[in-house]
């Protein structure tokens, strides 16, 4: 009999969990990934290349060659309440896990009392006599459940996969704080560079409004004219507001992400010419990525878990064993305990629980389970396409990211050449003063746009590195995952 009961023990009802297989894909994009991409000889202008198959460095950032964002970046994982929040989340599921591990073991629970008592005669037939007396007791038990159908083995298979789904959120969270510092200093650089690019064509236009007001003077132009300039600086001086309050904005959330309050700025300013455009871009292969990136190994622990829940709702429509003991004394006083073999006590006893009806509560609990197994499967594989999804828009954003800025390159030299014949045509009084306006207002928009298009091939970079993982198992504080670190 025991060793039939050791031979099932072996065996814990419920499915075997075993991580998905990676998607049978080969690239990211129809077509290869084989060519560098456009370039211009510009502020971030350098092409780019695509190294697939190679790692990813565990601080992507320092790719940008930027000490103050180094340091923000440092400040952020050092202080960051939703960093820190998800940390204690971690600490807490594996506590968690560990206290749920101790029913494997017996449980052993020591008692004592000490009482005196008084018994009316009447409850032994004599109602005119009492009797006081003192019982002491001292008792030491023991009850163990034997996991002879795993359902304890599942339940601690839950909790640590709680754990690890845990553990793989605080590194998608880390992911999400060290991206989001990484594109918001990049923010402020384009709207610090958009600014002072407004600033040059407020000067410009300013000196505009000089030489019109001259002409007007001197009868060569209108009032008309005057007015029309006056007008465009206006709007053109009108646009920086926003912008201001778009930089402050930024610089408000990047001192709120390192867990400081708004009054406490950071010292860090960023500028686009203080940032160096990573050229060779690591691109993992197909099938790593769903060993790479943290939300696909969150989702994965998550079916690990439901997968255990069946195992545990399956394991209560068995029997449940019980094995206890007790051993102890009892005495009319303390001193009198474990005095004598007459004042000892001692129990063993044995048990088995079989449900046998529960109005189909345990079937349908384990229904349940199986359901909640099927949606974990359906959320992870939606995990994954979405994964993949953010790797090839990132890689086709930076491929038209490098031929935007080209061509917005050719467009704002084209402008500023068709500004600077304007101009002088209409100092000889060649053209009319509409041509030049429009003119100017080209430049003006094709300007604007150049430096966004530059700001977007750096943010689209961290974008990118962001999609692939951010080479978390590079980094010293990587989570440990049982060997499966890519």
């Amino acid at each position: 009999m025991v060793g039939a009961l050791l031979l099932v023990a072996g065996c814990a009802v419920g499915p075997d969990f075993a991580p998905p297989a990676a998607p049978d894909v080969t690239g990211y994009t129809p077509e290869a990934l084989d060519k560098p991409t456009a370039s211009a000889p510009t502020l971030g202008g350098e092409a780019q290349r695509f190294n697939s198959g190679q790692d990813i460095p565990g601080q992507w950032w320092a790719l940008y060659h930027s000490d103050p964002l180094n340091r923000l970046i440092a400040q952020a994982l050092a202080a960051n309440p939703d960093l820190q929040a998800a940390q204690a989340a971690l600490r807490q599921a594996e506590e968690t896990a560990i206290a749920q591990g101790g029913a494997f073991f017996p449980s052993v629970d020591g008692s004592f009392s000490n009482a005196r008592q008084r018994m009316p005669g009447a409850e032994q037939g004599a109602p005119k006599a009492s009797s006081i007396f003192t019982l002491s007791s001292a008792t030491l038990s023991v009850s163990y459940d034997p996991d002879i159908f795993g359902g304890t083995r599942r339940a601690v298979e839950s909790a640590e996969a709680a754990a690890e789904n845990q553990r793989f959120q605080m590194a998608a969270t880390e992911l999400t704080l060290t991206g989001n510092v990484v594109t918001t200093a990049l923010a402020e650089a384009s709207y610090r560079a958009q600014i002072a690019a407004t600033h040059e064509i407020i000067d410009a236009e300013s000196q505009q409004l000089d030489v019109v007001r001259k002409q007007f003077g001197l009868g060569g132009a209108s009032q008309a004219d005057v007015l029309a300039q006056e007008s465009t600086l206006a709007q053109t001086k009108a646009s920086l507001p926003t912008l201001e309050k778009l930089l402050a904005q930024t610089r408000n959330r990047l001192t709120v992400l390192t867990g400081r309050f708004p009054s406490q700025e950071v010292a860090e300013r960023f500028d686009l010419a203080q940032l160096a455009l990573p050229q060779d871009l690591p691109v993992s292969l197909p099938s790593q990525l769903v060993r790479n990136r943290p939300d696909v190994r969150a989702a994965e622990a998550a079916l690990h878990q439901a997968s255990a829940e069946v195992g545990v709702a399956t394991a209560r429509q068995f029997p449940n064993f019980t094995l206890s003991a007790a051993w102890g004394s009892a005495a009319g006083g303390v001193d009198s305990l474990f005095g004598t073999a007459a004042t000892g006590l001692w129990s063993l006893s044995a048990g088995v629980t079989q449900p046998i009806f529960h109005g189909g509560t345990l079937e349908h609990q384990r229904k349940a389970a199986e359901a909640g197994l099927d949606m974990a499967f359906a959320q992870y594989r939606s995990t994954v396409l979405k994964a993949f999804q953010d790797v090839a828009d990132s890689l086709r954003a930076l491929q038209s990211d490098a031929d935007a800025l080209k061509a917005q390159l050719e467009a704002e030299h084209s402008a500023a050449d068709s500004l600077s014949l304007s101009r002088s045509q209409f100092g000889a009084g060649a053209i009319s003063y509409l041509t030049l306006l429009n003119a100017e207002r080209t430049y003006q928009t094709a300007h604007i746009a150049l430096v966004q298009a530059q700001a977007a091939r750096f943010s689209d970079t961290a974008a990118l590195f962001q999609a692939l993982g951010g080479g978390w198992w590079n980094r010293a504080d990587a989570p440990a995952d049982g060997g499966n670190t890519p």
